[in-house]
């Protein structure tokens, strides 16, 4: 049996040992979602060059992940409306939390960390009202739930933090219900909008978009450190409007919107699928899996490049440039001079995103 000075001892070895970083995981640069030839599911931590460092088994579908800023701890979310979030171990791969959206809620499938990564922030639909919530839990109280901020706005999807713990949002504006699956409600009365939160709920600005493209609903998420935001857009009209699927912005300022030539915008079947921008802090990009496109632009809103990939949609920054991922397990760079390919995983779909690790 243990003697008490055994038991002190091991208690202060453990208060002292250093803990653990992202180094520990092998350093991924990136946490993607996956479905195998087996038809399993898993998430992933990718190098640079798309290369397999760990495997984690998802129970089902993924969407994106939450990667804490210091420790090697991941939160893998479901699909869209999803009611599971896991919280990983990404060392041991062991699951150390599961997350359970409160009754009357499901998750979208993002996430992020503020506080120094105490609080991990859930974009959440109260789908018998129709409201967005952002729900608010606790890391040091094992992912207690602490609280929830109202979002102001309908279907929030994708979250960013932003310096000072400021969150923006993207209100995807359609008002969905789990027993309709992913029917979408709300078509002609949408009303998307990007919102700036404080962690309090204080309402710091509201974007909302010109009348004629409230059905163009608001996404996904991209920022540069000097606090420019890039939002994609996936429409909700008539496939044959042409209209903007990127949108670029900044506090106090109206968005600029972005537009390829008429026939490229065309191809991209109004739907971007994920956003970022490029480490040179040139270029923002947008994908589309069902136009096979990857559309370039300049800061300024004016169209770089449109550059061809089957089913191509994850989206990061990367060394150089960008870093995208398709369905067929594909892992490519992506620049200003064309697409190369990094990685193939065979039998492999990505899924939706990449998401950076920053620790």
């Amino acid at each position: 049996m243990p003697t008490r000075r055994t038991f002190l001892a091991t208690l202060a070895a453990a208060a002292t040992a250093p803990a653990l970083t992202w180094a520990d995981a092998g350093s991924p640069h990136y946490l993607a979602a996956a479905r195998e030839a087996s038809g399993a599911y898993a998430l992933f931590g990718l190098t640079d060059r798309g290369e397999d460092l760990f495997r984690i088994p998802l129970p089902d579908r993924g969407h994106a992940a939450a990667a804490h800023p210091k420790a090697p701890e991941a939160v893998a979310f479901a699909r869209r409306p999803g009611r599971f979030a896991l919280v990983i171990d990404c060392v041991s791969g062991r699951v150390l939390h599961e997350l359970e959206a409160p009754e009357g809620r499901h998750f979208y499938g993002h996430g992020a960390f503020i506080a120094d990564g105490d609080v991990m922030v859930t974009p959440e639909n109260a789908f018998e009202t129709g409201e967005g919530k952002l729900g608010l839990w606790s890391r040091r109280e094992g992912y207690a739930r602490i609280g929830e901020i109202a979002t102001h706005g309908t279907g929030p999807h994708d979250i960013l933090r932003m310096k000072d713990d400021v969150m923006v949002v993207a209100n995807g504006g359609i008002l969905t219900h789990p027993d309709r699956g992913r029917e979408k409600l709300n078509i002609d009365s949408m009303e998307p909008s990007l919102v700036y939160l404080t962690p309090e709920g204080e309402l710091l600005e509201q974007v909302v978009l010109e009348p004629d493209l409230h059905k163009n609903s608001i996404r996904h998420l991209a920022q540069t450190e000097d606090g420019l935001v890039a939002f994609a857009m996936q429409w909700q009209g008539d496939l044959s409007d042409p209209v903007p699927l990127l949108g670029l912005h900044r506090r106090g300022q109206a968005p600029v919107l972005c537009q390829a030539d008429l026939g490229e915008q065309l191809a991209m079947k109004g739907y971007a699928g994920s956003v970022a921008l490029d480490a040179t802090g040139r270029l923002a990009g947008i994908t589309s899996p069902r136009g096979g496109r990857v559309h370039l632009f300049d800061l300024d809103g004016g169209f770089v490049e449109s550059l061809r990939r089957q089913d191509v949609c994850g989206l990061a920054t990367a060394p150089g440039g960008m870093v995208a991922s398709d369905g067929l397990g594909a892992i490519l760079g992506i620049g200003a001079g064309g697409v190369e390919p990094r990685h193939v995983a065979e039998g492999r779909s990505w899924d939706n995103h990449m998401v950076a690790v920053r620790g």
